[in-house]
């Protein structure tokens, strides 16, 4: 019986939450030593979350940064930024956790659902032909670290004078032609719950260089909030009533500082663990690798595998040989349109249907599970490997030999 390749343990971690310690135990201990630093106003000094927005902007190179209490909150923040709500539709990939459309339904707007091509990103071509009237901004998405296809997609919207929002949720420190994503659209939207790059347990940011979008977003967030808490300048004609009440906390804002600092060590040890996996890889014969538009901006923390026909014996031979790839396209997940269930069946939060029925929309979106069948065909042969900081050059040659084996 053949001896598997893969022989060396494989660390169970992930990115952001292993890479906790002493330094994020203590942020968190100084605010709990005076309990009145627990809240987020304070007359006189900076609160945690004013400095961590101020880390942010001097990290990306953003005009504004506001830490809210989610990555979803935060897409809201981004599309009531630039008002958009009801009769507006905004475009959305079929691949994308549910979170990315729900909150185009938080705000009032239509998700339309575009495919992927093999970027496992937005398609462009799919894109273009999904613009209507009533569209009013896309939202693309940069799944599992790796940029989506922004040169096109970019063109597209500006072509079309159409608001373009990066959903880097999933890819906190990708970049695009060396700039951070999210940095050269209208807005982006970080999520920092605990599965993500860098983490604070529940968290996001949203970040503009527009000043009167943001002012909009922050009453998105905070319907409550004294806007001069913030020492940012006022336009008193953009004070919209909030749907949310949103607003990050100091405890996760003080841990996130800390893990905002570690960003570029974390993504350095998975850059360069996916490089060395990649170049020693032998031309693929039975399977391609996902298309990454620009490699030198990918965060490094995925290789995704794209079958040329059945994903499902490609897996059986990667668990013979102990090479920890996971399929993923799964029953009930989440991140597949076809199973966001409240939108393929049109169900708001009350029987009145909205915001599909809302007066002022006037399109007409309908939905199927078999709508993207490009999204559902390259999802089905995709399988993943998972890289994580504590993975070392060992387990990556193993993995390397191991997949080349098995498309020998």
């Amino acid at each position: 019986m053949n001896q598997k390749t893969v022989k060396s343990p494989i660390p169970q971690a992930g990115m952001g939450w292993s890479a906790i310690g002493d330094e994020e135990i203590a942020a968190v201990t100084a605010l709990l030593k005076e309990p009145r630093k627990m809240f987020r106003f304070r007359s006189g000094e900076m609160s945690e979350c004013d400095r961590l927005e101020q880390d942010i902007c001097e990290k990306t190179g953003a005009m504004h940064s506001l830490f809210v209490a989610s990555g979803t909150g935060a897409i809201s923040c981004c599309l009531s930024g630039f008002e958009i709500g009801p009769g507006d539709e905004v475009i959305v990939p079929g691949y994308t956790f549910i979170a990315t459309a729900a909150a185009v339904i938080e705000v009032g707007a239509v998700p339309v659902i575009a495919e992927i091509d093999n970027s496992l990103g937005m398609d462009p071509l799919d894109l273009e032909k999904k613009i209507t009237p009533y569209t009013k901004a896309v939202i693309v998405v940069h799944m599992v670290g790796v940029p989506a296809r922004l040169k096109a997609i970019r063109a597209i919207c500006k072509k079309h004078n159409i608001i373009l929002i990066e959903d880097c949720c999933q890819a906190i420190g990708a970049k695009y032609k060396g700039k951070f994503c999210g940095l050269e659209s209208d807005a982006f939207a970080w999520s920092t719950n605990f599965y993500k790059v860098i983490t604070c347990g529940e968290g996001g940011v949203f970040a503009t260089n527009n000043t009167k979008a943001f002012q909009r977003g922050i009453y998105q967030a905070d319907n409550g909030l004294n806007i001069m808490a913030h020492e940012r300048s006022v336009d008193n004609n953009i004070q919209p009533f909030s749907r949310s009440g949103i607003r990050g906390n100091e405890l996760a804002a003080a841990v996130l500082r800390v893990q905002l600092g570690k960003l570029d060590s974390l993504l350095g040890h998975t850059c360069a663990l996916k490089k060395r996996f990649l170049s020693q890889l032998n031309t693929p014969k039975n399977y391609s690798l996902q298309h990454v538009d620009d490699p030198e901006g990918d965060c490094g923390f995925s290789v995704n595998i794209i079958a040329n026909e059945n994903v499902d014996s490609l897996l059986r031979m990667a668990e013979d040989e102990g090479l920890p790839l996971v399929k993923v396209y799964t029953e009930n997940d989440r991140h597949i349109y076809a199973n966001w269930t409240p939108i393929m069946n049109k169900q708001g939060a009350t029987p009145v249907g909205y915001p599909w029925k809302d007066p002022a929309y006037k399109g007409n979106v309908e939905y199927a599970h078999n709508m993207c069948p490009n999204t559902l065909d390259i999802l089905s042969r995709t399988a993943r490997l998972l890289l994580n900081i504590k993975m070392t050059d060992t387990n990556i040659d193993e993995f390397a030999a191991a997949l080349n084996k098995i498309d020998g």
